[in-house]
């Protein structure tokens, strides 16, 4: 008992620590990508200036809003950080840990309770670009969920399991089968995540921040981590069911697309919003529901 209780304390102290470390990956990069230095001052280059804006965020002042509904307001952000790290905790590991039968199942319940705090938080903020980035973001990421939920029961047809570690039996690049399907799921993640091009809740051009614009200090620190760990976590399950199950290889995969979700806000502009929904609604849906049909017919077919 005593053992998985300290397994679990671990497993938080080493995503926090991955996630801080994530994010000051992300502003070096960027900001070599547009021929700047980043963060270079607190530390050796910079390493220690992911603590340093921790510090900061949670030592800041926190200003009471007026005509605000202060329960659901602080709320939100705790209950999306128990969201995030929660689904860490679930995950099936080998040793002194949960092996749970219907993963996939519980991941996809954990995914979808992510809409309630967005709402909470853009509704109760009493803020007009709270209130759009709110519905907006509820609207993203209950659409492509229809989808992105289709595409891994293709995998979850292909291996025939709900459990993750069904994957490690698999001994072959499964991207290599599913290449289509890896493309819309990886893009999926990416909408799921509200990261670059379909940022469309922090459209800083429209709505300034969106649902989070008017939290600050740890409230808004307790959403940037949930945010940045999701990103770590889903990252982490799209190469376990792609890629092949090696130590080193598969951690190299997982820093390369980790490196990909980067890149790609570097370089491609935000789509259009009406653009973002017709393509899963007309493109993505219409794909993987007949993909999915295929792979049941096949199973029919050599079973």
């Amino acid at each position: 008992m005593y053992t998985i209780f300290l397994n679990y304390l671990i497993l938080l102290l080493v995503v926090l620590v991955s996630v801080s470390f994530f994010t000051l990956f992300e502003r070096k990069l960027l900001s070599y990508i547009q021929f700047r230095k980043g963060p270079n001052k607190v530390g050796i280059i910079g390493i220690l200036q992911a603590f340093s804006d921790g510090i900061k965020l949670f030592s800041n002042e926190i200003n009471l809003l007026y005509k605000v509904n202060y329960f659901l307001y602080f709320l939100s952000p705790f209950f999306m950080f128990i969201i995030s790290y929660s689904m860490w905790l679930l995950y099936p590991y080998l040793f002194n840990g949960l092996n749970l039968m219907n993963y996939f199942l519980l991941m996809f319940c954990f995914l979808s309770m992510n809409v309630y705090p967005m709402m909470f938080a853009g509704v109760y903020s009493n803020s007009v670009y709270a209130v759009l980035g709110g519905l907006r973001s509820i609207a993203q990421t209950v659409s492509y969920e229809v989808s992105f939920i289709f595409l891994i029961f293709n995998f979850i047809f292909l291996v025939e399991s709900f459990m993750i570690n069904t994957f490690l039996k698999f001994n072959y690049f499964i991207v290599l089968i599913m290449f289509p399907l890896s493309l819309l799921l990886f893009s999926s993640i990416l909408a799921e995540l509200n990261r670059t091009p379909f940022d469309f809740s922090e459209g800083e051009s429209e709505l300034i921040s969106g649902y989070n614009i008017e939290y600050m200090s740890g409230p808004f620190a307790l959403i940037f981590l949930a945010e940045y760990s999701n990103i770590i976590f889903l990252m982490f399950i799209f190469v376990k069911m792609n890629f092949f199950h090696m130590n080193l290889l598969i951690f190299t995969f997982f820093m390369f697309f980790l490196y990909l979700v980067i890149l790609i806000r570097a370089l491609l502009p935000r789509l259009r919003y009406d653009k973002l929904m017709f393509m899963v609604w007309l493109n993505y849906l219409p794909i993987v529901m007949n993909y999915l049909i295929f792979m049941i017919f096949l199973k029919f077919l050599f079973y």
